[in-house]
């Protein structure tokens, strides 16, 4: 981590937040809008602000003012920094652990082609982690994959209790937890044994959800406040797409929806001036009308999404095949809530991509679709990096990743065959043209001032046919008889 280099959004963010916890009472924090970066992510993550805030007085206190908006004296950036280089080594243990889950072939002696070094790289190294975020969750796997059932539910509750966006694999942790743990034997065929279940290990399984839930919320429940911190958490107001379109498949309907409607004007079957002036994006507070096809509500997008994650989630309750269905499960869930849920983040796509980093170090066809989800998923991202400075970083780094995941996958599969098939390699090398058009030919064009949204939905659109095609391609292989293995 760079001290010096420049800073996004997110930085301003936080140091609100920071400065919200700290200079306001508790009773504040979720009414409190000066900055249009209001909190809104759970109580746990407002108590680990909080801390933050006693440690950051100490660099700089004016950073701890409310009004002091757009705030980045070059202690304060110090803080920031320090603070993320401290939950970078929090993310490097937890991908320890993941890389001590994996079995190494046996007689390898070349360590950089062991399966547990590959994913060492693949998680430390992930072009994503490197420009958006940093996630916890594979620490959280591990103790499951272990049958740790219970360090595995503490660590996942206090996960979500610090970031809400792991509702999305709420259900696959519930159900694995309930099916693994809960009822201790299965009939001969597989299935539950209803006579074993123990009502102590679900109280034990449940106190624990509990009391971290409690800890998080009971301050705010205890004061009435609950409604408002949970239209914090959920502003459903903010439209169906985040500001810079997810590739979901609410990318794909929009466009539709676009292209019926210019067709409809040009065709005369439509007036413009009757049509939705509302705009489908909107990272702040936005809602909106389709013009053609239906316009999609909250409600919708959650049917879409349970209907999505239901056959996952039923296979690890009937057809469980221990820690590698769990984890197919997790993906699953990860995948079907980033296509169909609810002004969804960009972001959210690293939910299923470093998980899809163990399995694709212990499959080949599951290799295969890591390449890829995470080609398409990473490059979705560029359009958050969007300054000419940031292009040589961006695309340098992904580069990078990708080059080494293409070398290192294929070396570990050495000898059975191209991991990819025809028409995925074909996508991925389309990749390239989109790139091209919209980070040098686009800004260079005098459609850059008519149309500046253009390359945003082109990179959505295409990306989103990828991300879309991988969920398939996962819910596939998830529902393949057990004893048809399509690879080894």
């Amino acid at each position: 981590v760079c001290v010096s280099v420049s800073h996004s959004t997110d930085f301003e963010v936080h140091r609100n937040w920071l400065a919200i916890t700290h200079s306001l009472p508790v009773s504040r924090w979720y009414h409190e809008n000066t900055s249009e970066w209001t909190l809104d992510y759970p109580p746990l993550f407002a108590w680990f602000e909080l801390g933050l805030s006693h440690a950051a007085r100490h660099f700089d206190p004016d950073m701890l003012l409310v009004e002091n908006l757009n705030y980045a004296s070059p202690s304060t950036v110090l803080f920031q920094r320090l603070s993320v280089i401290f939950t970078d080594l929090l993310f490097i243990y937890a991908a320890r652990e993941c890389c001590r889950c994996v079995q190494d072939q046996k007689g390898s002696r070349d360590v950089l082609n062991r399966p547990s070094f590959v994913l060492a790289v693949l998680l430390l190294w992930n072009f994503g982690l490197l420009i958006v975020d940093r996630i916890l969750h594979c620490c959280v796997v591990v103790h499951v994959r272990q049958r740790q059932h219970l360090q595995g539910a503490l660590l996942f509750s206090v996960l979500l209790n610090l970031k809400h966006i792991y509702l999305y694999v709420a259900p696959a942790y519930g159900v694995y937890l309930l099916r693994s743990y809960c009822f201790t034997q299965d009939n001969k065929d597989g299935s539950v044994s209803w006579s074993s279940f123990s009502p102590l290990r679900l109280l034990a399984l449940g106190g624990i959800v509990a009391s971290v839930c409690a800890l998080s919320f009971g301050p705010f429940i205890a004061m009435g406040q609950l409604p408002q911190v949970l239209s914090r958490l959920f502003p459903f107001k903010r439209g169906l797409c985040h500001a810079y379109w997810a590739p979901n498949i609410w990318a794909l309907y929009n466009t539709l929806d676009k292209i019926l409607a210019t067709l409809g004007v040009r065709l005369k079957l439509l007036q413009e001036a009757g049509l939705p002036r509302a705009s489908m994006t909107g990272g702040l507070v936005q809602e909106f009308q389709h013009s053609v096809l239906p316009s999609v509500t909250p409600s919708i997008t959650l049917v879409c999404t349970l209907l999505s994650i239901l056959p996952a989630v039923a296979s690890i309750w009937f057809r469980p095949r221990g820690a590698r269905g769990f984890l197919r499960c997790l993906l699953l869930c990860a995948l079907g809530s980033f296509v169909f849920g609810w002004h969804v983040h960009e972001k959210a796509i690293l939910i299923a991509i470093l998980p899809l980093s163990i399995l694709a170090v212990e499959n080949r066809e599951d290799a295969g679709i890591f390449l890829v989800l995470t080609t398409t998923g990473h490059y979705s991202l560029f359009p958050l990096l969007f300054t000419p400075a940031e292009l040589p970083i961006k695309v340098s780094l992904m580069l990078l990743f990708t080059i080494y995941s293409f070398t290192a996958l294929r070396k570990l599969y050495s000898g059975r065959g191209s991991l990819l098939r025809p028409l995925e390699s074909v996508y991925l090398l389309g990749l390239v043209g989109v790139a091209f058009a919209c980070e040098v030919a686009f800004p260079l064009s005098p459609w850059q001032q008519k149309l500046p949204f253009l390359p945003l939905l082109a990179t959505s659109v295409y990306c989103s046919l990828g991300v879309c095609y991988s969920f398939l391609r996962l819910y596939a292989s998830l529902l393949r008889p057990p004893g048809k293995p399509k690879q080894p």
